[in-house]
């Protein structure tokens, strides 16, 4: 019996598999699709606010919510994603950054109050912390008034004993630096009103291994942001190991970590 044979036009790409599989996964859209759509459908919501700064994911407005001071996080499409792929994951990291500041906020972790979430336009609205500054800022300053870096370990033991109560909840915050943890009203010293900011990349997780990168992230950040300062990081990864019975099993896994990273730049 013969097969049934197909008439293929010459002069026709036939789909790969893989790209069929695509199709019907990410159906193709009309122009003037979503991304657009939502994107305008901001608008209303950030009228009145003032575009403040603007990184790879969001931009962030200040303006006012209900009469309180509030800074407002907006995910803009992303134009070079598919439409619904992009929605997906948007929305997932909307939701993500929402849990996780409130997960930490009900562990007594101080963080900025989430007034609204809207899961349609992906907008976060959040306290406004006025007068605060970054530990970026604080540390950097510190060192160039030619103050000893040792007057920042009461700073370091507290950042140590805020991150180990984080983990602890197994909240991890994706992109810890120095520029994501601010000082209430300039406060500093022990008992430091430190407020953990820009949840956008968290997510949550028990396993120390996760842990130990997050603290590793933070480790290359922190010493390359502030030379000289290894004492001080050491003194916060002891306030750390100090401040949970987890943190032995995550710093072994960050002396692992560790040792890959050293791996991956000897080999290039």
């Amino acid at each position: 019996m013969l097969e049934r044979s197909r008439k293929i036009n010459p002069g026709a790409a036939v789909p790969l598999r893989a790209d069929r599989r695509r199709q019907r996964r990410f159906p193709r859209l009309p122009d003037g699709n979503m991304a657009s759509d939502r994107s305008d459908s901001a608008a209303p919501l950030l009228a009145g606010c003032a575009l403040w700064k603007q990184g790879a994911e969001a931009r962030i407005y200040r303006g006012k919510f209900l009469g309180r001071a509030a800074v407002v996080k907006h995910r803009f499409p992303k134009r070079y994603r598919h439409p619904q792929l992009d929605e997906k994951l948007t929305r997932r990291r909307t939701v993500q950054e929402a849990r996780a500041a409130l997960r930490c906020r009900k562990a007594g972790i101080s963080v900025p109050v989430v007034y609204f979430v809207d899961y349609t336009t992906h907008c976060i609205f959040m306290e406004d912390l006025v007068g605060s500054i970054t530990v970026r800022d604080h540390i950097v300053t510190t060192q160039q008034s030619g103050d000893n870096p040792e007057s920042l370990g009461g700073l370091a033991d507290e950042m140590g004993r805020i991150l180990a109560k984080m983990h602890d909840e197994d909240v991890i915050h994706g992109d810890l630096t120095t520029s994501n943890m601010l000082l209430r009203n300039g406060s500093e010293g022990p008992g430091a009103d430190l407020v953990l900011i820009d949840f956008g990349l968290s997510y949550t997780s028990a396993l120390p291994e996760d842990k130990g990168v997050d603290m590793y992230v933070l480790e290359k950040a922190f010493l390359s942001t502030h030379p000289n300062t290894e004492s001080l990081f050491q003194q916060l990864l002891n306030s750390y190991t100090a401040a949970s019975k987890k943190a032995p099993a995550v710093i072994k896994k960050l002396d692992e970590v560790r040792l890959r990273g050293r791996k991956r730049s000897m080999v290039g």
